[in-house]
């Protein structure tokens, strides 16, 4: 990293070195002959070696190296950046991600850990700092900035600006991270402001999250500082945020999809203001379809510019989070390379780290990141919850949440007493588990599809307590039940029997588990889910962890009710 670089006591005999291999005067540590790749520069493909020293790219032209690698017949792209992402939405501790991550090109994260900070508080922070230390894959950070998300939800912990501000200093620290809370940043609440104050009082970045805000309360959020937002659900909205000085990051995730839609950007009059991210992102979907490189390929296939799609893959993040050395092809930058078959293609033959070969269809081998014992402990003892009975979901009137296909919005569908299987309206709850305070919040969800049984998980954005959605009482108790008993996970219960689940022993969002034995068990939950009815058309987790985020219009289900996030009020 470049950090590293500058702290090195023996900088002179570094830059001399790079001056050295510049002038030809002797070889590169590594060369890559013959490259065609991308200069973000003047946005077309050049050609010539590519000499790297001491994980700098110093010259192009003709060049030997120590170590060489032919490079015809493919395309040398800087390594890809994902502007951001929730690492503990992949379900592994970050080592297994990287492992994931660095075979499809991407070399550097911008990531949010406000998950596990809902959960753990600043020690999710430090967590998250030391677990991602060292990796293939360089970790940069937004600071989680609504922790919770609303002040009427209830997490594991409460950050204002003081808690966070000595995090900045971090290296890895980039900025503030998507301000969700939108409706205190608008009405100008202390708490809000201050800690917009405080991000830019340290020149860092700040990014949002403000789904269909438009007109004045718009003005008001980027007036208060929010330079991004990747909650762009139609080219309207985006070109509207656009247009007010807002960077856009273009989402491709597992539950939400907008790539599609704001397609339209990837053009050279918008293309320069995007960047790519994930979000959320599930390991099957990592490990079979990709991170970035799938977004780009997906891109081209719609017929982007495979030459401005590269480019918002790679150098707009960098230069949007500061990131100097990072993201482009050219001396004094980091040598970090994604090295693809072709652009039709776009598969990841090689990648590059610092210079080091990481991934060649093998990834190599690295040392894993030491944690503090006292943050491990505390990872993995984070409930605070006694056991639930079925008189806990008992039938009331109550208004339904109405799912919206292919979105993670919903709409006020109205009343209902009971389940209706029929009609597809299910009982849905949310039980606090971090601070025991017995709150259970419940009511009904319609377009979720289940027949039978119930769906629990500890996931449910972003405060994870538990949630839970089924079609009888009993189930949806032993559903519950189980999660506490394994502190952390996913299940799908039939009959008040386990028919499948995922055990997340890391703060109940993660585990240790390789990513693969993770991605099959979780594809085999999904698919018992299914079997029980569960809409095909959606994620069975995911979507259903999104009904708990107050921050998403139209209605959410919290701890205490649910809550209309359009009148930001609990409905009675």
């Amino acid at each position: 990293m470049v950090e590293n670089y500058k702290q090195n006591t023996n900088n002179l005999h570094i830059k001399k070195h790079m001056v050295d291999v510049a002038e030809n005067r002797v070889p590169a540590d590594l060369v890559l002959k013959n490259a065609t790749y991308l200069n973000v520069f003047s946005s077309e493909l050049s050609y010539g070696d590519i000499a790297v020293a001491n994980g700098f790219i110093v010259g192009i032209g003709k060049y030997t190296g120590n170590e060489e690698y032919d490079m015809t017949g493919k395309i040398v792209l800087p390594g890809f950046i994902d502007s951001h992402i929730h690492l503990e939405s992949s379900l592994v501790a970050p080592k297994e991600l990287a492992k994931a991550l660095i075979s499809h090109g991407t070399t550097t994260l911008v990531t949010d850990p406000h998950e596990i900070a809902n959960v753990m508080g600043t020690d999710g922070i430090k967590y998250m700092l030391e677990a991602t230390e060292g990796l293939p894959v360089d970790v940069h950070f937004m600071l989680p900035s609504c922790v919770p998300a609303t002040p009427l939800d209830e997490s594991g912990a409460e950050l204002d600006y003081k808690a966070i501000d000595d995090f900045y200093n971090h290296p890895r620290v980039c900025g503030l991270a998507e301000f969700m809370d939108f409706v205190s940043v608008v009405s100008g609440e202390n708490g809000a402001i201050e800690k917009l104050v405080s991000a830019e009082q340290h020149n860092k970045m700040i990014d949002g999250h403000a789904p269909m805000l438009k007109d004045k309360d718009l003005n008001a959020y980027i007036s208060a500082g929010v330079c991004s937002d990747h909650e762009c659900y139609d080219i309207n909205d985006a070109l509207t945020k656009l247009r007010l000085g807002q960077y856009i990051m273009i989402r491709e995730g597992t539950a939400a999809q907008n790539l599609e839609a704001l397609l339209p950007l990837l053009t050279p009059m918008y293309a320069d203001r995007c960047m790519f991210c994930v979000d959320d992102r599930h390991p099957n979907d990592i490990l079979n379809k990709g991170d970035i490189d799938y977004i780009c390929k997906k891109a081209i296939k719609l017929g982007a510019n495979p030459l401005i799609t590269a480019k918002v893959a790679t150098y707009n993040a960098a230069r949007y989070f500061n990131l100097k050395h990072c993201g482009a092809i050219a001396p004094n930058y980091i040598a970090d390379f994604a090295i693809i078959d072709s652009f039709d293609n776009f598969n990841v033959q090689m990648v590059f780290k610092n210079g080091k070969l990481c991934y060649d269809g093998e990834v190599k081998p690295f040392e894993t990141p030491i944690i503090e014992p006292n943050l491990v402990q505390h990872a993995h003892n984070t409930f605070n919850v006694s056991n639930v009975s079925a008189k806990d979901f008992k039938d009331i009137k109550h208004n339904i949440i109405g799912m919206v296909p292919g979105e993670i919005l919903t709409k006020n569908q109205g009343y209902a007493e009971k389940v209706d299987i029929e009609k597809d309206i299910l009982k849905i709850a949310v039980i606090e588990r971090h601070k025991h305070t017995n709150h259970i919040g419940s009511g009904y969800l319609q377009g979720y599809g289940l027949k039978t049984g119930a769906v629990a998980t500890s996931i449910s954005h972003d405060s994870h307590n538990i949630i839970v959605v089924g079609t009888n009482a009993r189930d949806m108790a032993f559903a519950v039940n189980r999660i506490i008993e394994k502190h952390g996970g996913i299940v799908v219960v039939n009959n008040e029997q386990i028919v499948s689940e995922v055990v997340l022993e890391i703060a109940g969002i993660m585990t240790d588990a390789p990513i693969e034995e993770i991605s099959e068990n979780l594809e085999q939950t999904k698919a018992a889910a299914f079997k029980q009815g569960v809409n095909k058309g959606i994620d069975p987790f995911m979507t259903l962890s999104f009904m708990a985020l107050p921050v998403i219009p139209e209605l959410r289900m919290t701890t205490k009710g649910i809550f209309d996030v359009l009148k930001q009020t609990y409905i009675e």
